[in-house]
């Protein structure tokens, strides 16, 4: 056979078998380094080769995750009747009738009737705007106001945090049910706000101490002495550089805390000093429903059920929140 002749474009690649074929340079390359794009990337990365961020990859997770699904969905729900209660509870909540006083379940009441007469299912739909109403802004209110006050000592530091520590530990000294009955029992107003208010008052500490010790752990990283030898002023760096890496376990905390206010307000309004009639509470009916409970226990069940299922979800999607947002998790 004639010897071929030598060319410096072409290689030579072993078979695996013992034998060697011929190949073209580019083409060995091409076999040796497969693209990244086309195996989606290395791990941590997205599909072009970009790194992911804690959000990203936090969705993804939560995406996949039963128990935030169930739980949304709850939630959803129950945002839904709070905002459209007419649409699946036809009827007002305040009309009542004496002569169905403890009445069992019948056509247009699944629910039954309690000693006032009024339907229970009404009422028990209407009742979740009251809930949700409470929990989403005194959520919001102790979140604004807990993360404002903390992430700024966490800052600056100095006396100021010394001063927020202390008014902090004051702040949990105060057991809430007794200083809800002590604040709220000279409130003659009728709405939700006051309400609202006395828990922002005092839900503001927690959320303050996780802010602040989250605001100092993520100032000593590297990027922020990086932005600060490079002459960023501090409000850059607090609101760019620290916030956003600084509020995941705000938010933990937050959505764990929103179920725990929906059952104060219940527990406030079952004492009398929350929420008073004509306003429609789960606290209000299950409070009103105790003293016949052996007569009607319906009128005590469907309340509850809808206070605990709603506590429940949020309680839950705050767990799946926290799985997901936990790097030490992952």
């Amino acid at each position: 056979m004639p010897e071929q002749p030598y060319e410096p474009d072409r290689a030579i690649a072993g078979t695996g078998a013992g034998g060697a074929m011929d190949l073209a340079a580019s083409e060995a390359q091409t076999l040796e380094q497969p693209s990244s794009a086309a195996l989606g990337g290395p791990e941590g990365t997205g599909p072009q080769g970009r790194p992911r961020s804690l959000w990203s990859d936090a969705w993804r997770d939560l995406r996949r995750n039963p128990v935030f699904i169930v739980s949304a969905l709850v939630i959803l729900f129950l945002v839904f009747i709070s905002l459209w209660p007419s649409a699946i509870a036809p009827g007002s909540p305040l009309k009542c009738d004496l002569s169905k006083s403890q009445e069992g379940p019948g056509p247009g009441a699944p629910f039954g009737y309690d000693g006032q007469g009024c339907n229970v299912y009404t009422r028990t739909v209407y009742g979740a705007r009251t809930s949700v109403t409470v929990g989403v802004c005194a959520t919001l209110g102790v979140a604004i106001l807990g993360s404002v006050l903390g992430g700024l000592a966490g800052f600056f530091g100095g006396i100021g945090d010394s001063v927020l520590s202390r008014i902090t530990d004051i702040f949990f000294a105060i057991p809430v049910v007794l200083g809800g009955l002590v604040l709220l029992s000279v409130v003659t107003s009728n709405t939700v706000w006051p309400v609202i208010g006395f828990m922002v008052l005092l839900g503001w500490p927690q959320i303050s101490r996780i802010a602040r010790g989250s605001v100092i752990t993520a100032r000593q990283n590297d990027y922020v002495q990086a932005a600060r030898a490079l002459g960023a002023s501090n409000s850059r760096m607090l609101l760019r550089h620290i916030a956003p890496n600084a509020v995941a376990p705000v938010i933990v905390v937050a959505t764990i805390a929103l179920g725990t206010y929906i059952a104060l307000e219940a527990t406030l309004s079952y004492l009398g000093v929350g929420l008073k009639p004509p306003s429609v509470s789960w606290g209000i009916d299950i409070s009103a429903a105790s003293p016949y409970v052996r007569n009607a226990p319906h009128a005590l069940l469907w309340p509850s059920a809808a206070l605990a299922i709603t506590v429940l979800a949020f309680i839950m999607l705050g767990d799946a929140v926290r799985d997901a947002l936990d790097p030490k998790l992952r």
